[in-house]
């Protein structure tokens, strides 16, 4: 069984939709191997999958690589995902199946208070993040490969940063809202956490207050 380090929170239809939208990324990322799998829910809302077969080994390594993978053991060392909790004025908190903080110093993401820094990178609540597992009782960090992520955004077009809605249903959103040729596409950050980059010229946060109101969900722009 491999834990996706991404979170299904939402309730009702909407966990339904998601669910069923996560079993159909999974079938299409096994499709070529000789597996059969199961999809479940964990109480703390992670999805779990178990996966039988011939190929098992090489599906659930396929999953952990493209998910991320929440495991009971993390070695020091070794850069793990964790989904973003909550934040203060001392740093900010992730879940990686426990609560992981990572202190202000620790984020590499230049000045600012934590809350500052989350809203200039576009960091909404439970967005995975990769993090460095500290050695011998010193803190965890941001990965290295995720500050260079990070600092990509604000040299880009402009982003909009969302959660609690599936990618489809972001660009959906999009399209609707007259949009449709203002950006370049809809990353996936998470199952329900998605990135809107913007074309050139199109103005981040004013994409932002267009489509917010058509969305039960934390927005943040990134703007360059």
């Amino acid at each position: 069984m491999v834990v996706l380090a991404t979170k299904v929170y939402v309730t009702g239809e909407s966990r339904r939709r998601a669910m069923d939208s996560l079993e159909s990324l999974v079938e299409n990322a096994l499709g070529d191997l000789d597996v059969e799998f199961t999809l479940g829910r964990r109480d703390d809302g992670f999805p779990s999958v178990t996966v039988t077969g011939e190929d098992a080994p090489v599906a659930r390594n396929l999953l952990a690589e493209e998910w991320g993978a929440i495991t009971p053991h993390r070695e020091p060392g070794e850069t793990h995902v964790g989904t973003l909790e909550s934040w203060d004025d001392d740093g900010i908190v992730l879940d990686a199946g426990e609560d992981v903080r990572i202190p202000a110093g620790e984020l590499g993401l230049g000045q600012g208070t934590p809350a500052q820094i989350r809203t200039r990178f576009g960091l909404v609540q439970h967005m995975p993040l990769r993090f460095v597992e500290g050695n011998d009782g010193e803190p965890a960090r941001l990965a290295d490969a995720e500050r260079d992520r990070l600092y990509g955004w604000t040299r880009g077009t402009g982003r909009v940063n969302g959660n609690s809605t599936t990618r489809a249903q972001l660009r959906a959103t999009v399209n609707r809202s007259g949009h449709a040729d203002d950006i370049v596409t809809v990353e996936r950050l998470g199952l329900l956490e998605g990135s809107i980059v913007c074309r050139e010229g199109t103005d981040a946060p004013g994409l932002l207050a267009d489509i917010g109101p058509h969305l039960e969900a934390e927005l943040l722009a990134v703007v360059p």
